[in-house]
């Protein structure tokens, strides 16, 4: 964790489009303005704070239409879940009381990163949560699977996750992968339907991997018009995918942590 400091006090608030998050974020904007902070119409890169207004799906869409940036995020609570959102509606004179008092800490959360190459060209792609490649259409898909040019598996199934520690509570926990502590340097790959037969051998749980190594997935021939590759919900698909390789990224994703809620009392109180 790190301490911040202000330059200034123009704060970005972005909120989803349902009246629930509107309310809110005009009350929010409303207390923000009389305690002497400026709220922008208009996203500015210069602002010392992100609010972002609804549930994890707003806030995952919000990280990246601006791009992964360096200004921190923080999150109220409108939607179901909820796990990035740090402040209830309820609790936004206590959330500005802290933000005066500069009473919170600064957060670096990993981020996945993968490069697909196809037969003509690379692109680079960035998951706060996760990063899915699974077949078109549901369909069963093929894949050799290495960890530091280390030949791991030959897989076949619907897909594979590969998570990162926070994400580890997103569709990796739903897919049966294990929970992993935010702040561990790993990622964690999950098999999607596995399928266990004499010509392909495939784990049949989540594996951990150390943050200096690379995951290398190469489709089969037949199979690299058939991948799709989903990153926090969005869907990509490339033709002639012949390789693709994920790592922990250099970027970090800068979060708000008030004190009020720790990882363990959030995985109890969404959970269980």
């Amino acid at each position: 964790m790190e301490k911040f400091t202000y330059k200034n006090k123009k704060i970005n608030l972005i909120y989803n489009n349902d009246k629930e998050s509107y309310k809110t974020a005009s009350l929010l904007k409303e207390k923000l303005h009389n305690r002497g902070y400026n709220v922008p119409d208009k996203y500015d890169y210069d602002a010392i704070l992100n609010i972002c207004v609804g549930g994890d799906g707003a806030f995952l869409r919000t990280v990246h239409n601006y791009g992964f940036p360096e200004i921190p995020f923080v999150g109220v609570n409108t939607g179901h879940l909820g796990f990035f959102q740090e402040i209830s509606p309820e609790n936004l004179d206590e959330f500005i009381d802290k933000l005066d008092n500069q009473d919170f800490t600064i957060e670096s959360l990993y981020l996945v990163e993968a490069l697909v190459c196809t037969r003509t060209s690379c692109i680079d792609l960035i998951g706060v949560n996760e990063i899915v490649v699974k077949g078109i259409e549901s369909r069963t898909i093929h894949l050799n699977i290495a960890i530091n040019n280390t030949y791991l598996e030959r897989f076949s199934g619907d897909g594979v996750i590969i998570s990162t520690p926070m994400g580890s509570t997103a569709y990796n926990f739903s897919a049966g992968g294990s929970i992993v502590y935010p702040t561990l340097g790993v990622l964690q790959l999950t098999p999607l339907a596995p399928i266990n037969s004499k010509v392909y051998r495939s784990l049949t749980t989540s594996a951990i991997v150390p943050r200096n190594m690379t995951i290398k997935l190469s489709p089969e021939y037949r199979d690299e018009n058939s991948i799709l590759i989903v990153v926090d919900g969005e869907q990509h698909s490339y033709e002639n995918i012949v390789e693709i390789n994920l790592k922990i990224s250099n970027m970090k994703l800068k979060l708000m942590n008030l004190g009020e809620h720790n990882f363990w009392s959030n995985v109890r109180d969404k959970f269980l």
